[in-house]
């Protein structure tokens, strides 16, 4: 028995030593090794041996077997070693080539516009806060001093949800949601972005969703000089110093006095063209004095504070400062026209 061990280790190590495939090399251990292989083969017939042979075959056959497994795992490591080195080599990259650009996306205009009169409002001292989109009927009219069937609510077509529930159609219920947490105890500055929503047709200068921004500040004797002065520092700001404004009567259901404000225009100083309808101004923003109903339905005492309040569209904005003249530009993902304003 010793002299077939010896043997099928001879004729093992051969065909190891011989073979140059990976596959190859598995059906040798499989042939030597396996439960059905030559080695076993042996080893089944050592209930013959005598028991002082038994130890020593076993021994030996040991050793044949790690002998077989050592040249087996070595062989097996140099070819996989020699099909990593071929690949490598038949797939080997000339790092000299220049590589494929990768386009860098940037701010969205709109996205940069927010961002601008955000950091313009920080600076003058205002929080910026924010509030949910699906609103409830209260705060998107009620608290705004547009009570259940008030014809003012036609100015605003509603996405209703349920009758008490809908899509708000301004960012105003922020700031009755803020008055109220604040329970008419406190003084404050607040701007609000967000999207809004109304059943509109999309032409050029509507979108049934839209961005905008409201301003509230509130106080004891807030006048309406400084709400001009606020604007005014804004109007000079995002379009440029030498940018007039001028307040025009207006009305709405939660300020009173309302105004509407308007800027000359960029592009002919006021004298009239073709852009700003030969009147040398542009419609901008609205805004006014708080009406004392919605302070009283906040908690705050009308007869010792005051505040004004005001609203803008990003949209608009961006479009007069970077000569946009289609609103449908910001919401169709035309890299063509975002490319433009990455540097905005």
């Amino acid at each position: 028995m010793k002299e077939q061990l010896e043997a099928i280790q001879v004729e093992a190590l051969e065909k190891i030593a011989g073979t140059d495939e990976v596959k190859a090399l598995q059906e040798i251990r499989v042939a030597y090794l396996g439960k059905k292989g030559s080695l076993t083969g042996v080893l089944k017939g050592m209930g013959k041996l005598s028991k002082e042979e038994r130890p020593v075959i076993g021994e030996i056959a040991n050793k044949v077997r790690d002998t077989i497994t050592a040249a087996l795992d070595e062989k097996s490591e140099k070819l996989e070693q020699e099909a990593l080195e071929k690949q490598l080599e038949a797939e080997a990259i000339d790092i000299t080539l220049p590589g494929k650009p990768v386009n860098q996306g940037g701010p969205h205009l709109l996205t940069s516009i927010v961002e601008e009169i955000e950091d313009l409002f920080i600076g003058m001292g205002y929080e910026v806060r924010e509030g949910p989109e699906v609103e409830t009927d209260y705060f998107n009219f009620e608290a705004l001093n547009l009570p259940k069937n008030h014809p003012a609510r036609d100015m605003q077509d509603t996405f209703y949800i349920t009758n008490e529930l809908l899509m708000r159609t301004h960012t105003s219920p922020v700031q009755a949601r803020t008055m109220q947490e604040y329970k008419g105890e406190k003084p404050f500055k607040m701007i609000c972005p967000g999207k809004v929503y109304r059943r509109d047709n999309d032409d050029a200068t509507h979108s049934h969703q839209f961005t905008q921004i409201e301003g509230l500040y509130v106080d004891k004797n807030v006048r309406m000089s400084d709400l001009k002065g606020t604007l005014d520092v804004f109007a000079k700001k995002m379009f440029g110093e030498d940018r007039e404004i001028r307040l025009r009567p207006s009305f709405f259901p939660f300020t009173e006095p309302s105004v509407e404000m308007d800027i000359s225009c960029k592009v002919c100083h006021g004298e009239g063209c073709s852009v700003c309808k030969g009147t040398g101004w542009i419609e901008i923003l609205g805004g006014g004095m708080v009406h004392p109903r919605v302070l009283e339905m906040a908690g705050y005492n009308p007869k010792e504070y005051s505040g004004f309040a005001f609203g803008m569209g990003p949209e608009r904005i961006a479009m007069l400062k970077y000569g946009v003249n289609d609103i449908r530009a910001f919401y169709t993902n035309d890299k063509r026209f975002l490319k433009q304003y990455h540097q905005a």
